[in-house]
């Protein structure tokens, strides 16, 4: 599912138009990425939980020849751990 299968879905659903509904999703989608970059979580109950991580400076290989070592700089990632209800309902 694309971005705009999900706005008709939503508009389908809750009953409002799609420019409402991609308004709605673009709103929730900016909440997430706000509060992310902040360094907080957004938990969202039987859904589950996006969250801020830190992963550590590495060195990795270069796949081209010669293969040479790289470095490769620490970074912050941003993870989903799915909600109870989520992974029940898949199962």
């Amino acid at each position: 599912m694309n971005k705009t299968e999900l706005i008709e879905h939503i508009s389908k659903h809750a009953d409002i138009s799609k420019a409402a509904a991609a308004r709605a999703l673009d709103a929730t989608l900016g909440a997430v990425k706000t509060t992310l970059k902040k360094g907080g979580s957004v938990t969202l109950v039987g859904f589950g939980t996006f969250a801020v991580t830190k992963r550590a400076a590495r060195t990795g290989r270069n796949p081209r020849p010669p293969h040479n070592a790289i470095k490769i700089k620490a970074a912050k990632v941003p993870k989903f751990r799915p909600g109870k209800a989520l992974k029940e309902a898949l199962n």
